[in-house]
């Protein structure tokens, strides 16, 4: 049996284990991914647009452009209602249209100029876990070996299943069927409601491909549907099947909604839809699983290359479990308002006449494009600065080098501390090598989504996936614990 070995086995090729597979790249671990298909060639639209937390982290990683090339800007997210988010503080206050499979591509592309490798037309078998690493057994006959293995193969995980990983949460109460066909009648564009749901139908690049949703399907619906199935569909809904014919993609999915109870057992990790899942409402789950990677994957690399305790990855659970489980409530809450009886057509009326005042429409924009997300950090928040916890807005600075944004501070994916006191006021004696120290000075007002305006502090520590670990000054008694806690660095030294 042929054994492969690597510090990192990433089962899936999807969006989450590619992006994590880069980061872990960038960082300078040796990753593998495996993957099932023989391609990256997807069928389907799938999830279709990456919010703005999502652009914000492509951003920082200076590969934002290459997505926004090839997709469409909309100025609005979805909660019911329509939400616009231009007011927002962020260079990317919209929704960025962009099919699942251009993703995945470009995710691909960036994977492969980082040098990861990918192992396809291989399927998991077995797993076997040990203190200082993981075996994987494939039904082709091969065997690899890592330190750790991450499972980012979708909502069916056979990681999570062989780990033995729990997936509680709510059965399905009802089903989509979707579609990509062709018609040789016109097709009735737009939304239309009937006491099934809401279905749609929309014409898609090629001005010839129709896609198709109907809603209040059976929630025990299972396997791919037929062509049959679908013009029946379309009948019930529309009084005609539109002479649909030649389909580029049929599928099916429901209100099931589940999360893994651990993200983590022994050497074995869970992210993106391998640890959990909801209906698609608000466009959320793709952008999910990627904030999943990006979280862990700075996390990973220190603890492989030995700069941090394995305890760091106990905080990849802590704070990625509550950012999912909101995500799956408010998706929940969502399917509940789409119901189509009288009374909870209701009840969204009133729902969206809330939406539509400043402050709703602020917090839920907020909640739906990922920017309002703040971090346990496992300290006390109470009395800190708001910007604990939260993403670092990415102001323009000016440095020793010239001007700067926050963002690219953060390319190479290694911690920042940001500095805005006198020049030199902090002095790294020892993890320089994993610590940019920047001296800098801002002229504007440094504003957070939903939040507002907030102080500028003295100082922050910037995380890889940009979140602030510390703010404060050179005095500040704290700062050795954030670096400490994030960076694996004991000792600092204050001029």
């Amino acid at each position: 049996m042929q054994t492969i070995d690597h510090d990192v086995i990433i089962v899936g090729a999807g969006p989450t284990g590619l992006m994590l597979a880069a980061e872990l790249a960038l960082a300078g671990v040796d990753a593998a991914i495996v993957e099932r298909k023989p391609t990256q060639a997807r069928v389907g639209g799938r999830a279709g647009g990456l919010h703005a937390r999502t652009l914000e982290l492509l951003d920082q990683r200076g590969i934002v452009d290459r997505f926004l090339a090839q997709g469409k800007t909309h100025p609005r997210v979805s909660f019911h209602a329509a939400l616009d988010i231009r007011d927002f503080p962020t260079r990317h206050n919209y929704l960025l249209a962009l099919p699942q499979e251009r993703t995945e591509r470009l995710l691909a592309a960036w994977a492969d100029e980082l040098h990861v490798p990918v192992y396809r037309d291989l399927e998991v078998g077995a797993i076997a876990c040990y203190a200082d690493g993981v075996d994987v057994a494939t039904a082709q006959g091969k065997a690899l070996c890592a330190r750790w293995l991450v499972g980012c193969d979708g909502g069916r995980s056979v990681v999570r299943k062989l780990a033995g990983i729990g997936f509680p949460g709510w059965e399905a109460s009802t089903s989509w069927l979707i579609a990509e066909v062709r018609m040789t009648e016109k097709p009735v564009l737009g939304f239309r409601e009937d006491a099934a749901g809401r279905h749609a139908m929309s014409m898609l690049e090629d001005g010839e491909t129709v896609g198709v949703v109907l809603a209040g399907r059976a929630p025990d619906a299972t396997g791919e549907p037929s062509l049959d199935e679908l013009a029946a569909g379309l009948k019930a809904v529309y009084g005609t099947d539109f002479g649909v014919h030649s389909p580029a993609w049929l599928s099916r999915f429901s209100d099931a909604t589940r999360q893994a109870d651990a993200y983590r057992k022994g050497r074995i990790l869970l992210a993106g839809d391998a640890a959990h899942i909801h209906p698609p409402l608000g466009g959320q789950g793709l952008n999910l699983g990627i904030q999943d990677a990006v979280n862990l994957g700075w996390k990973l690399a220190q603890v492989v290359k030995g700069m941090s305790p394995d305890a760091l990855l106990d905080t990849y659970q802590a704070e990625r479990h509550p950012a999912a489980e909101r995500v799956l409530r408010n998706t929940i809450a969502q399917g509940v308002l789409r119901r189509p009886d009288a009374r909870t057509a209701v009840l969204g009326e009133f729902v969206a006449e809330m939406l539509a005042m400043d402050e709703p429409r602020k917090r839920f924009g907020g909640m739906i494009s990922g920017l309002d997300i703040r971090y346990d950090l496992g300290y006390d928040l109470g009395d800190g600065h708001p910007l604990l916890g939260r993403r670092m807005p990415d102001l323009d600075i000016a440095t020793a080098d010239g001007p700067a944004r926050v963002f690219a501070l953060l390319h190479d994916a290694r911690q920042v501390l940001l500095n805005f006191e006198r020049p030199g006021a902090f002095a790294l004696e020892d993890g320089g090598e994993r610590i940019a120290l920047i001296d800098a000075t801002f002229d504007g007002v440094c504003e957070l989504p939903v939040i507002g305006v907030v102080p500028l502090p003295a100082a922050v520590l910037i995380r890889p996936d940009g979140y602030v670990a510390w703010a404060g000054d050179a005095d500040d008694a704290g700062l050795p614990t954030a670096l400490q806690a994030w960076c694996g660095v004991r000792s600092l030294g204050i001029r």
